[in-house]
């Protein structure tokens, strides 16, 4: 993501007759590179495209669930003729990103809801005629940015950034943005928000979106699209005074302006219809006002915890646990012995019975040494889709300095801060340790504790240490980032906080 936001930005200073920007991007990476480096052009018109999303399959798995075929076929679940047969069926149509809302459809969403991208973009089926108009909406969008003299400044302000985060919130978003937003913010020269910042607003936002993998029913994101995509969620979320409708957007209008216009388009009363006529699915059931969202028990997806194992925080997708390990009260609550890796895939080597070692039910996987000092802030999707699928995966917990793939599902705490590498307590764990973890998902508080155990008096895992094979380039990217508000400061660069340590010597 930053060495292709730094590429991007480096093009747009190559060009000396540049007058605005039209940012077509689609997936996990290229989309939130795309924001920031858009995000620093603040004397630019700029104008994001989103790539849309590829169309589900009439039969078989989604793009989501096949992820797990390589632990299913490990354990004997299924045939490689299988596996093969669900692969290729998998995605209905080219281009786009996946059908579920990972990270790429969330950061559609919060591009949206920024303000930079037009209005109802987000999702669109890729390459079908809805989204080449959408394009060419999204081209004369900053044709008249650039007439009315509007510019990214204009669009990126503290109330675009409150109402993506909002918006995050009712979609039940990918737990990756709490990484990019921060950094856009950043790049727009705005401050960037906090964990409590981010605690807030998901306890006073409502979950109003069923779509993969949340649930419950969870419908595919062309789904969401044709039930009315953000304007539509956005609408309930000005009904309970949740955004700053004055915030503006590369359409030239207000955003307060922009849903009375989608309220009452011809456009949102067809695409709805669509909606029931091709799939009989009723749009009100896959974006739901929030009586109707609480009826159908949707709760807040994000809850972020702090104990002695994560001082700065920690972060889950609390809607991802599976209901049946979570108390009558809403409360999960698991205490087992960890089983500590420093490696992704001696993690999934134990998880597949491939180890001599092999992990069991009730085992809490410590996986350390994978933040942005260890590893560069790999995703660890691998690991948490070999669990997904096991027979005994949903009584495993997992416990991590790294982060996950939006589509993650199960009892997976990530990005815990600080990390491993960076003194965290969560590098002095040893095989056997008690840990005892807590998950409130009604009120989205939490704890995260090793019990009986004095860890200051211990030194760091014997097996913690740097990847031997990580490039000096991100070896020094990580040092600079983790002075710069490291993971929950977005992994990016702060000039300034680098420059005052270098003058005070350190």
């Amino acid at each position: 993501r930053n060495d292709a936001a730094t590429v991007l930005r480096r093009l747009i200073r190559s060009l000396p007759t540049r007058k605005g920007v039209l940012g077509i991007a689609t997936c996990d990476k290229g989309l939130p590179a795309m924001m920031i480096a858009l995000a620093a052009q603040t004397s630019l018109p700029c104008v994001i495209v989103p790539g849309g999303v590829t169309l589900l399959p009439e039969q078989g798995e989604d793009a989501g669930k096949i992820q797990s075929l390589g632990a299913r076929f490990a354990h004997g679940l299924i045939t490689l003729e299988e596996a093969s047969d669900l692969g290729c069926r998998a995605c209905a149509s080219p281009g786009g990103g996946c059908q579920f809302l990972g990270t790429a459809a969330t950061s559609q969403v919060v591009a949206e809801a920024l303000g930079l991208a037009v209005t109802h973009s987000a999702l669109a089926p890729s390459g079908q005629q809805i989204w080449l108009e959408m394009a060419k909406r999204s081209a004369n969008a900053l044709m008249d940015m650039s007439a009315d003299h509007i510019t990214t400044a204009d669009i990126l302000t503290q109330d675009s950034l409150h109402n993506a985060m909002v918006t995050h919130a009712a979609f039940g978003g990918s737990t990756n943005l709490l990484l990019h937003i921060p950094a856009i913010a950043h790049a727009a020269r705005l401050p960037r928000p906090t964990v409590d910042d981010w605690a807030r607003i998901n306890r006073s936002t409502p979950r109003l979106v069923d779509v993969m993998p949340n649930g419950p029913t969870g419908y595919g994101t062309v789904q969401v699209f044709l039930a009315g995509g953000v304007p539509e969620v956005m609408l309930h979320l000005r009904d309970l005074g949740l955004l700053k409708l004055n915030a503006r957007t590369v359409n030239g209008h207000t955003l307060g302006e922009e849903l009375e216009t989608w309220e009452h388009s011809q456009r949102r009363t067809k695409l709805r219809a669509r909606l029931q006529h091709l799939d009989n699915v009723d749009p009100d059931d896959v974006i739901l006002n929030p009586t109707q969202a609480r009826q159908k028990g949707l709760t807040s997806t994000i809850t972020f915890i702090k104990g002695n194992l994560a001082p700065q925080g920690s972060v889950i997708k609390s809607t991802a646990i599976d209901p049946g390990v979570v108390d009558a009260d809403g409360i999960y609550r698991n205490t087992g012995p960890a089983r500590v890796f420093t490696s992704e895939r001696a993690a999934i080597a134990a998880v597949k019975g491939l180890s001599e070692n092999p992990v069991r039910a009730g085992d809490i996987i410590a996986l350390i040494g994978c933040g942005p000092m260890g590893t560069g802030m790999e995703e660890t999707y691998q690991l948490t889709s070999a669990l997904k699928y096991l027979p005994h995966g949903k009584t495993i917990a997992l416990i991590t300095d790294a982060r996950f793939s939006g589509v993650s599902t199960g009892a997976c705490i990530g990005h815990v801060g600080p990390e491993a590498l960076a003194g965290g307590p969560l590098g002095k764990l040893q095989d056997g340790d008690m840990i005892q973890i807590v998950i409130d998902r009604v009120n989205l508080s939490g704890s995260i504790d090793v019990l009986n155990v004095d860890l200051a008096s211990r030194t760091p895992h014997p097996e913690l240490k740097l990847n031997p094979d990580l490039p000096d380039d991100t070896r020094l990217w990580a040092a600079l980032q983790n002075v710069s508000g490291g993971t929950w400061g977005g992994c990016v660069y702060d000039v300034d906080a680098i420059l005052a340590r270098l003058d005070h010597g350190h």
